[in-house]
């Protein structure tokens, strides 16, 4: 069942609904600003936050599908986009470097407040992803998800194994389209050839 599943969500699709669903989010300046810096290997941060909202949709179809148990996908995609919105390098000494594990989910949840309305479990999420390092756990089952998701892309990103490369150039390629023609439709970004 979970692999018929698999089959039928693909990358594409996949791209596509988290292009709609987090697009307010994903063309804006700031977020594009992570683009900047180094995450994990050579992965962006905004590569890296692509990753776990991708990963974050397929556990939520997952439960969905199998479990029947309901998600609020908007909710889910937008916090994953904006988990690690820190906008710094922490790979460079005087950022909280050694303790950027504990300290990074609060810089992102004060930077994503000041530029982004966010709702009680966009802000669950992005506060509690890294999650046991965070004292108090997740309070909504979408900041277990993302909290999972972002330990899988973590470590894929890490070891250097390719997890989303297709979606991220679809994301991309949507963000140079929206950039030249803010009127156009998500759906129509993503037509069927």
């Amino acid at each position: 069942m979970a692999l018929s599943l698999a089959k039928r969500i693909t990358e594409y699709k996949l791209a596509k609904e988290l292009f709609v669903r987090g697009k307010e989010i994903i063309i804006s300046r700031e977020v594009q600003e992570m683009k900047k810096y180094t995450q994990h290997g050579r992965t962006t941060v905004f590569e890296h936050c692509v990753a776990v909202a991708k990963y974050s949709l397929l556990i939520a179809y997952y439960l969905e599908r199998v479990l029947s148990i309901s998600i609020d996908k908007d909710s889910l995609v937008r916090g994953a986009l904006l988990h690690d919105y820190f906008l710094y390098d922490w790979h460079i000494k005087g950022h909280a470097q050694g303790l950027h594990g504990f300290t990074h989910p609060s810089v992102a949840m004060r930077n994503a407040v000041r530029d982004f309305d966010l709702n009680r479990i966009e802000k669950d999420v992005i506060v509690k992803h890294m999650f046991p390092l965070t004292p108090f756990p997740p309070r909504y089952l979408e900041s277990y998800i993302v909290s999972v998701a972002d330990k899988w892309c973590a470590t894929a990103e890490t070891f250097k194994i390719d997890i989303s490369s297709y979606l991220i150039s679809r994301i991309n390629y949507s963000i140079e389209i929206a950039n030249i023609d803010s009127s156009i439709c998500p759906v129509v970004l993503f037509a069927e050839s």
